[in-house]
């Protein structure tokens, strides 16, 4: 299976220090024919980080992909009905946003553009970026690890000593996790080691 032809939504969320490590992926998807859907939390909209400022993270993705982000839940919500896409994956994906999920909570495009996808029966593929997926937000992983349709970037911790609940998807691997889901398959192996940064 290619991407030729493959619609995928991406929506990102506030977990900008790993926006650097999203980004190379999204370009990786462009180059291999799919038509890219940028969705983006209000938290990325209206932050600015020393990790960069959220308008010029928008303004890189509308360039790579081509593409006007959707912005807003009302614009997210046709994802499901008029607009649908192949495949949603959300990365990075926060613990706030993860617990959210887990819950059926809808209160961002992001979340809104994942819960359209799953009406539909395609795939949302999730890459995690919290500080407490080994902690309170642990149940919220099993839970969704337990869903139709759900499917996971395969992830581990990102720096034991200093962060031992802090988990991080390994995002070279979105690619291969998006086939994988298309076809109704989790990649394996889920959990992998990171090296610390």
């Amino acid at each position: 299976m290619t991407f030729k032809g493959k619609r995928i939504g991406f929506g990102l969320t506030g977990s900008h220090c790993t926006y650097h490590e999203v980004f190379p992926q999204i370009e990786k998807l462009v180059a291999l024919g799919a038509e890219v859907q940028p969705v983006v939390s209000m938290t990325m909209q209206q932050t600015n980080t020393r990790f960069g400022e959220g308008e010029e993270w928008i303004k890189r993705i509308e360039e790579v992909t081509q593409c006007k982000s959707i912005r807003t839940i009302v614009d997210a919500e046709p994802m499901g009905p008029k607009i649908p896409v192949d495949c949603m994956v959300i990365a990075p994906l926060t613990g706030n946003s993860l617990s959210k999920l887990a819950n059926a909570l809808t209160d961002s495009p992001v979340l809104m553009a994942a819960k359209a996808t799953l009406r539909n029966g395609k795939p949302v593929v999730i890459g995690i970026s919290t500080n407490d997926g080994l902690g309170l937000n642990g149940v919220n992983i099993m839970k969704l690890m337990a869903t139709k349709n759900i499917y996971f970037v395969p992830y581990g911790q990102d720096d034991p000593i200093n962060k031992p609940n802090s988990l991080v998807a390994h995002m070279e691997d979105i690619s291969e996790t998006i086939l994988a889901a298309i076809e109704g398959k989790q990649v394996q192996p889920v959990l992998k080691m990171r090296s610390a940064e």
